[in-house]
């Protein structure tokens, strides 16, 4: 059975984290709860922001796995969280958390047309403003992202 990378069960409106560790787990767990990842890559993803960030400027950021959580990964897959305060991101404000696994390199091209569309804080902002996880697929459809 091959999943989708990117569902509405991926999406999360209106989410709540009151920490950077939290907003990942939570993150995490969406992949794990839908079929994309075992429970051991969420580790391997707080792992990685132990390294080096993965803020990437204008409200986003794009927590994933270290290169050896490769093994926990099952299927290519992305979780979007939508937050409607800032989650405090090393001093940085976050609105927007991007979840990443990818099997293979599978993930590079959706990851690539998320960090375009991303790219503009306004498309962010216009992004933060939508009100259904459909929409939400529409937006990144339409951005040609998934």
């Amino acid at each position: 059975m091959s999943l989708s990378i990117l569902t509405e069960k991926n999406i999360t409106m209106r989410a709540k984290a009151a920490s950077r560790e939290e907003a990942i787990r939570e993150a995490g767990d969406v992949l794990v709860q839908n079929g994309y990842v075992e429970p051991a890559y969420v580790e391997k993803m707080l792992e990685r922001e132990r390294v080096t960030t993965t803020y990437m400027g204008n409200l986003l950021a794009i927590p994933h796995g270290t290169e050896d959580a490769k093994a926990n990964i099952k299927a290519s897959g992305i979780s979007v969280l939508l937050f409607e305060q800032p989650v405090d991101w090393d001093g940085h404000d976050v609105r927007l958390v991007i979840g990443i696994a990818g099997k293979g390199n599978e993930h590079l091209d959706v990851l690539s047309k998320i960090a375009i569309l991303c790219s503009k804080e306004e498309n962010v902002r216009k992004l933060l403003q939508i009100q259904s996880a459909d929409e939400v697929l529409r937006f990144f459809s339409e951005g040609n992202a998934t």
